[in-house]
């Protein structure tokens, strides 16, 4: 359902006691370093809660005279960017590390929010067993680095194999065009009535999940995109862009997906993974390679037979042209805000999460993708957990959002546009005229008529 005033005035107060809890300013204690990051909003999923306590713990061993604090905040994803920047503006609220998606980065190195790393890197030997394409995710338009990746993602599509089977679909499934998903979810509405054909993130309320999940995956499959590298301008008025809000268009017209007012709830996503896929009511997901993070040991959601009863298929192109699959990826980064009062120890911790041993840790706990070259190579990596593989090789597949400091507000206007034809309330033409017309004032008119 959408968010109720009750919801909203709740959310908000939140953001108040998360920025009154930070409040002190992070130099309060020159030998603690505060951290702040991203809690799951899933009470049974601790894996970033766990994961950091032990490097707590490693590092307070380490530096015996040192301390660190967190500061979690609790919030889905477009709620966490907006108290993040919050408490980015002052020296009183500014943590001394962050939490950053890689999508928003470019906006708040912009915005003069974070700190150049690279007099760190330049001293740090492990940054060179990063790959150069998770080094870029975190560099700025001044060439500066301004994050180090703590793993990358990939995206395609988790199938039910039990449904399949009753609706009379194959076990090894890998469709090779959009048409192949539309059917297979056509033919579940059809052979296994009471489950939900095929589940497509969409709306404001999804955030990035609804652009980067949903219809990046759609419109990278077109000849399309959404940014031109040569001409430096965003693309407006794409076929490929229309061709990707009709498939969205499509699935929830013909009841194909989630009824709209759940698929419009910013937490559907959690209920997608704690309770659609693990008990047997949802046929295909356009999801990410993260999802088994939630069904592992101590999750509260364990799932030990995740990899028995789903399939996994690559997302095909539009028409099934090369390279014949597509996938996006994005990740996750630490940085220090620019505001920070312990820079220094700050890095500090990032060394600490980031040797070897400790990033491979963490990627096989939230079902990661390596950025680390050493870990990669590692069989004990590659045979950690089902589906590692098979969403590592999407790399070769894979595209980045163009995270120049404008795309959050494209991947707003994107959201607007999913939404006005998944509830109806705009055709297509319309949808794509009002983000055209979005798109000239998010960029400040750097757009390019295809």
């Amino acid at each position: 359902m959408r968010p109720t005033a009750a919801l909203i005035l709740a959310s908000a107060l939140a953001a108040a006691t998360t920025l009154t809890a930070c409040g002190s300013g992070s130099g309060s204690d020159p030998d603690t370093v505060k951290v702040s990051y991203k809690q799951s909003t899933d009470n049974n999923i601790k894996v970033m809660d766990a994961f950091l306590e032990d490097i707590k713990k490693e590092f307070e061993d380490k530096y015996p005279d040192k301390k660190v604090e967190f500061i979690p905040i609790k919030a889905p994803d477009s709620e966490y960017y907006t108290k993040l920047q919050q408490m980015l503006r002052s020296p009183k609220t500014a943590p001394d590390l962050v939490y950053e998606d890689t999508f928003l980065i470019n906006s708040d190195i912009t915005s003069g929010y974070l700190k150049p790393l690279d007099d760190y890197l330049a001293e740090w030997p492990d940054w060179d067993k990063f790959i150069d394409t998770a080094k870029a995710a975190a560099k700025g338009q001044d060439g500066k680095t301004y994050g180090v990746p703590d793993g990358t993602d990939t995206r395609g599509l988790w199938y039910d194999k039990g449904i399949f089977e009753k609706a009379g679909l194959p076990a090894e499934w890998q469709p090779k065009t959009w048409d192949d998903v539309l059917d297979a979810a056509r033919t579940i509405k059809e052979k296994v009535p009471d489950v939900t054909p095929l589940n497509v993130y969409t709306g404001k309320p999804a955030g990035e999940a609804a652009t980067m999940q949903g219809f990046e995956m759609l419109l990278y499959g077109t000849e399309d995109r959404l940014y031109d590298e040569s001409a430096k301008k965003w693309i407006a008025g794409s076929q490929g862009f229309k061709d990707a809000l009709t498939f969205v268009e499509t699935v929830y017209k013909e009841n194909l997906g989630p009824e709209v007012e759940d698929a419009l709830d910013p937490n559907f996503g959690t209920r997608v993974r704690g309770e659609l896929l693990p008990q047997g009511k949802l046929g295909i997901d356009l999801d990410g390679s993260w999802l088994p993070q939630d069904w592992l040991e101590g999750s509260g959601h364990e799932w030990p037979e995740w990899s028995q009863k789903l399939g996994l298929a690559a997302m095909p192109t539009q028409h099934g042209q090369d390279p014949g699959k597509v996938s996006m990826s994005g990740g996750w980064t630490w940085a220090i805000p620019a505001k920070a009062a312990n820079p220094d120890l700050a890095f500090d911790f990032i060394k600490t999460m980031q040797t070897k041993a400790n990033a491979q840790k963490w990627y096989v706990a939230n079902s990661g993708i390596a950025v680390r070259e050493d870990v990669a190579s590692d069989p004990a990596y590659a045979d950690a957990q089902p589906g590692i593989k098979f969403f590592t090789d999407l790399v070769a597949s894979t595209h980045y959002r163009p995270a120049y400091p404008a795309y959050p507000k494209v991947s707003t206007a994107v959201q607007e546009a999913m939404e006005g034809v998944t509830t109806g309330d705009a055709s297509v033409e319309e949808a794509a005229e009002n983000y055209d017309n979005e798109l000239k004032t998010a960029t400040d008119d750097q757009v390019i008529e295809k």
